[in-house]
């Protein structure tokens, strides 16, 4: 299904406070996401809605009473996409994502923003009036025919090209390689792609759980059966031993281009013009589990 089927919900706020370590509200200008990533963590989010379509074939578009006194927001961390893609396809017509923007500009807030398009490029100048804001993109492949097997968001190259603009606009950048597929995500290539036109680069392990583990081991069955022992290994046998040798790889090979890399703290601050900092996230369960009480806590609180 190539367009979601729509539904205007009314809200009582958009924003959420949050246990994420990265921001004190989470908000979510949509539930549902028409990118339908395979492996898609926010995918729990689907029971706390009346929708019997699959995660990827709804999208529940937020509306909410202005907000009052956005100046209370100053100085505020404020994630948004935490459990949707605010910039998906349908922002072009319904435009709640510009909306939220609109309401807090001038406040002072300080806001990231996770995508995996370049529709946002619209908001390109509106983005760069927040004081310190940053904006992320899942990139896990530079091979389109993957990409297209696990997501229908826009191409690796239009992400890329988006990022550059935000840089070359002295907007903080990350390019967010996530989740990592073993032997198939490479992770160096991305990074050489992305290293000139972002401040941070930070890694996460593909996680397994609910019912998109199935769906991603039936994928690697049939189309990597060479890889399916290590994907056992990995998911069955909860064996780590993949992901200690990609850490220590990793690291080795970000001294020698002159990046620095840290571990599940991505708090360093340097010149905006300074090389990005590879921050490896591995196994950071407590941030999944802060995000899953943020989405429940956020169908409970909002109406979404």
């Amino acid at each position: 299904m190539d367009t979601p089927i729509i539904q205007k919900i009314e809200v009582k706020s958009v924003l959420s406070k949050s246990n994420l370590p990265v921001c004190e509200y989470s908000v979510n200008p949509y539930v549902g996401c028409p990118h339908a990533c395979q492996y898609c963590y926010a995918s729990f989010m689907k029971r706390f809605t009346n929708h019997p379509e699959p995660w990827g074939d709804f999208l529940d578009v937020k509306y909410w009473p202005n907000i009052k006194n956005p100046q209370k927001y100053a100085g505020k961390e404020l994630f948004i996409g935490s459990v949707t893609d605010p910039y998906n396809p349908q922002e072009e017509i319904y435009g709640r994502t510009r909306a939220l923007l609109t309401q807090l500009q001038g406040s002072g807030a300080k806001i990231s923003i996770a995508t995996k398009s370049d529709l946002i490029l619209r908001d390109l100048e509106l983005i760069k009036s927040f004081p310190n804001a940053r904006v992320s993109w899942s990139i896990n492949t530079l091979d389109e025919t993957f990409r297209e097997d696990m997501d229908k968001a826009v191409s690796i190259q239009r992400r890329l090209a988006a990022m550059e603009a935000f840089h070359k606009a002295s907007v903080r950048t990350t390019c967010f390689i996530s989740p990592i597929f073993p032997g198939i995500t490479n992770v160096k290539a991305i990074i050489q792609s992305a290293k000139e036109q972002c401040n941070l680069i930070w890694l996460e392990n593909l996680n397994l759980r609910g019912g998109y583990k199935t769906v991603i081991m039936d994928y690697i069955q049939r189309k990597h059966p060479d890889l399916l022992p290590l994907y056992q290994e990995i998911y069955t046998k909860n064996d780590r031993r993949y992901w200690e040798l990609l850490d220590g790889e990793l690291k080795a090979w970000a001294a020698e281009i002159g990046l620095d890399y840290v571990t599940n703290d991505d708090s360093m601050s340097r010149p905006f013009e300074a090389p990005p900092i590879i921050v490896n996230f591995f196994y950071h369960s407590e941030i999944k589990k802060s995000a899953r009480k943020d989405g429940e806590r956020h169908a409970r609180t909002t109406g979404g």
